[in-house]
């Protein structure tokens, strides 16, 4: 059954116009290992797509967000993960605007390094093309959510 996916990009502490991006290393995802992510997770069946984002960067961040906005819709159907436990799955995922409203910064099971980057430093950051979009898209402020 395919898993949905939400993700934040995250408006960290600073002025309007200082986007950041949060994000995390998932050790045990063999196919970011290494990588900046865009923090995010899979939909359980009680959620919302926006509480499953406000969740995920609660458990990976140790941050409280509340969602602002919607960035887009992502389904590539060429981006399939592979799990070093043997799981594989087909992306698709809906990413949000959020700002941080609480909570401290501290990593998890599911990350090994958070940090806050500037627009201007994304680009040194090693990530999946399809993670590079996502925060492509946040940065531009697009008028209207990717659909894709």
């Amino acid at each position: 059954m395919p898993r949905t996916g939400a993700g934040a990009s995250d408006l960290g502490p600073g002025s309007a116009g200082d986007a950041r991006v949060i994000g995390d290393h998932a050790p045990e995802r063999a196919v970011v290992a290494a990588s900046a992510v865009v923090t995010g997770g899979g939909m359980d069946f009680s959620d919302s797509l926006p509480g499953t984002a406000v969740r995920e960067v609660k458990e990976e961040t140790g941050l409280d967000v509340e969602i602002t906005g919607l960035v887009g819709t992502y389904s590539d159907p060429r981006h399939i993960s592979e799990y070093s436990d043997g799981e594989v799955r087909r992306q698709f995922n809906v990413c949000f605007t959020a700002r941080v409203t609480g909570g401290t910064v501290a990593t998890s099971d599911e990350s090994t390094e958070i940090r806050f980057v500037a627009p201007s430093d994304l680009g040194a950051l090693p990530m999946h093309h399809t993670q590079r979009l996502r925060i492509q898209h946040y940065v531009e402020r697009r008028p209207t959510p990717y659909l894709g």
